[in-house]
């Protein structure tokens, strides 16, 4: 990234004008420099460079010095530490203060730039991932505004059928005409055609006596010069437009309300406080809504609802870049398909309207989601690739008296970006494994090199439980890294009954311990799954520990199996720390550990729910979790039964094991 600011901090001269003249100016970095520590802080806090080049031994203040300010002020940028006097001391208690590099002068200048470079890389990948976040969200505003326009429209068209009461509605369709254009008033005129005069028949926003009272000839008003010309009008500028005697507003929009033909009345909005202009969006919806006053007014009891729907749905949804299609609830019928997802299944100019989905797209991954889907209740969401490379994450949402609606939105490049960390992720994984045995090794020699000092062996203790637990990191990463990539999918018939009970029963040692209750409650009879026992296990065992481990003493932990129809499901139920509602939705996200006082000393990657998650749905199961904060947690998965079982057979009396 080019014109990236790189902070040099360095009381050498020589070293500060060779970082400048041959590392970092011929490859387009920006340079600032500073020949102390106590300089160098106040720039990095007022410039906030992109990276540091941080020297040790320095008057004023230390690099070690700067780096715990920097650490103070939650300054996030990346350092690398440059010293001549290197210690293995100095360098852990340097990666501890969230040093991205340590290099020892004098160095090469290749070495130099690729440490630089790795320093940045993940600046780089922050900063492109807040960038699509940020368009993502964008994405995502307007989608959930033509949505609410969408269910507005779509309120009204129920109410032109279903409510009889002219007066009722009419006000309904002007709330709903302020509500979506963000009008302050809005009005509803129809003309008398004994005077020739407009009454105001619904208000919003005005003064209920002057609505009652207003009369306006039709030949001396712009509201009478739409009725003639039967084209809509809009008003607007800085600068008061006068509409009626003692009556002045800033922006305006009618639009005439055609009955057989024939204009009869005008809908109107207008601002006559906000400088808001209205837009060519504003005047369809508006136009949508005449239509609907229209229809009331000429006949409230007749009114083609599906027809009128699907018209101005797709007038909606024409302008939304991601692919949308509306079904029926009953076959799958289509009502409408946007542009975009015509083009994303090659529809062409084929009419899709009333044939089922499944006539003209044969995406497989898509006829399972609207085939598994449930008839009411939340949104149903998958990952749908395409033939052309492409992957679209789309949501399948019931709408009441409709059917149900598909939205789509492309997530290949956060595909691709989600495999370009995990293979980073594996690689730096394997190559870490090396060096963490010989820094543990070597820590562990120190006391056959001589008695240690208490402060020697609390430093050698610190760093052999350090590496022990990027060294469980490490595994859990590649075992994740396994799991994703499909390289471990040797599966066998196991009995989901019999492997949950000695896992259970080897635990009970542990549960005695904390003073616990462990309990498993098993069918009684085998239940067979397809899966790795090894990988089975280990989900267990992660629902079970993690039971165990948040829980307090006196607690009770209940393990069990059940079978529901072609299903059999285990559930991990405890009563203990239970988990924040705001945490629920982030549990099974990789890395990701609730952070309360009451579970800070508890230690762990972050890691045990992505990976459990991740085998359960390798095995085609589903893997979820209920919980009261303070009251506990249930943990549960369900697998497909590997054999039909009996309906008839009865169940037999539950099996109880406990400490």
């Amino acid at each position: 990234m080019a014109n990236e600011c790189v902070l040099v901090v360095d009381d050498s001269h020589q070293n500060v004008e060779f970082l400048k003249d041959y590392v970092l100016k011929p490859n387009g970095y920006q340079v600032l420099v500073a020949r102390d520590g106590e300089a160098g802080l106040k720039l990095a806090l007022n410039q906030h460079p992109d990276l540091i080049l941080l020297d040790n031994n320095m008057p004023k203040m230390s690099g070690m010095e700067v780096l715990e300010a920097l650490n103070e002020h939650q300054a996030n940028i990346p350092v690398i530490m440059m010293t001549f006097h290197g210690s293995e001391t100095l360098a852990v208690q340097s990666f501890r203060l969230g040093v991205k590099d340590y290099v020892l002068k004098p160095f090469q200048i290749s070495e130099m730039l690729q440490s630089i470079e790795r320093a940045l890389a993940e600046a780089r990948l922050r900063h492109e991932r807040d960038e699509l976040t940020g368009r993502l969200v964008k994405s995502n505003q307007q989608l959930e505004q033509r949505l609410k326009e969408l269910n507005t429209l779509f309120g009204i068209g129920k109410s032109v059928t279903s409510l009889l009461d002219q007066d009722k509605l009419l006000s309904r369709l002007v709330e709903a005409a302020v509500y979506l254009i963000n009008a302050e008033e809005g009005s509803l005129l129809l003309v008398d055609d004994k005077t020739n005069e407009l009454y105001m028949v619904a208000a919003r926003g005005i003064d209920e006596r002057m609505a009652r009272s207003f009369r306006l000839r039709v030949e001396d008003s712009l509201a009478g010069e739409v009725i003639t010309s039967g084209q809509p009008l809009v008003l607007s500028g800085a600068d008061l437009t006068k509409i009626k005697t003692s009556y002045l507003v800033r922006s305006v929009m009618y639009v005439p309300l055609r009955i057989k033909g024939r204009v009869s009345g005008v809908l109107s909005v207008d601002n006559r406080q906000q400088q808001r202009d209205f837009t060519n969006h504003d005047l369809r919806l508006l136009s949508a809504l005449a239509d609907y006053a229209a229809i009331s007014v000429e006949n409230a009891k007749l009114f083609n609802q599906a027809e009128s729907e699907r018209a101005k749905l797709a007038t909606v949804l024409s302008e939304i870049a991601e692919p949308v299609v509306v079904m029926t609830g009953r076959d799958d019928r289509i009502i409408v398909a946007n542009t975009a997802f015509r083009r994303a299944f090659d529809l062409g100019v084929v009419v899709a309207e009333g044939r089922p989905l499944s006539e003209l797209v044969h995406n497989e991954a898509l006829l399972e989601l609207i085939a598994s889907a449930p008839t009411s209740g939340g949104s149903h969401k998958r990952e749908i690739p395409l033939a052309d490379g492409r992957v679209f994450y789309a949501a399948l949402t019931p709408i009441p008296d409709v059917g149900q609606a598909v939205i789509m939105q492309d997530i290949t490049h956060f595909k691709e970006l989600d495999r370009m960390k995990s293979d980073f992720v594996s690689t730096v994984s394997h190559d870490l494994r090396a060096p963490l045995t010989s820094v543990k090794s070597y820590a562990q020699m120190l006391e056959m090199a001589g008695d240690l000092n208490e402060q020697q062996n609390l430093f050698m203790n610190r760093i052999v439980k350090a590496t022990d637990h990027i060294a469980t990191l490490v595994t859990d990463l590649l075992d994740l890294s396994r799991i994703e990539a499909g390289l471990d999918l040797e599966t066998t018939v196991v009995d989901l009954d019999q492997l949950a009970g000695e896992l259970v029963a080897e635990l009970q040692e542990q549960a005695a311990g904390q003073r616990q209750q462990l309990i498993y409650r098993g069918p009684g009879r085998p239940a067979p799954v397809v899966g790795s026992q090894l990988r089975l296990k280990q989900v267990i065992g992660n629902l079970a520990g993690n039971a165990l481990k948040y829980t307090p003493a006196e607690g009770q932990i209940l393990v069990m199996v059940q079978f529901h129809d072609n299903l059999v499901s285990l559930k991990v139920e405890d009563n203990g720390l239970g988990i924040p509602p705001a945490d629920l939705p982030f549990v099974f996200d990789k890395f990701y550990r609730v952070k309360t006082d009451d579970r800070a000393d508890i230690q762990g990657t972050g890691l045990g729910l992505a990976i459990c998650k991740s085998i359960i749905e390798k095995y085609g199961g589903s893997l979820w979790v209920e919980s009261q904060y303070h009251q506990g947690s249930i943990f549960t998965f369900t697998l497909p039964l590997a054999v039909q079982s009996t309906p008839d057979q009865p169940q037999p009396n539950l099996a109880e094991v406990s400490a």
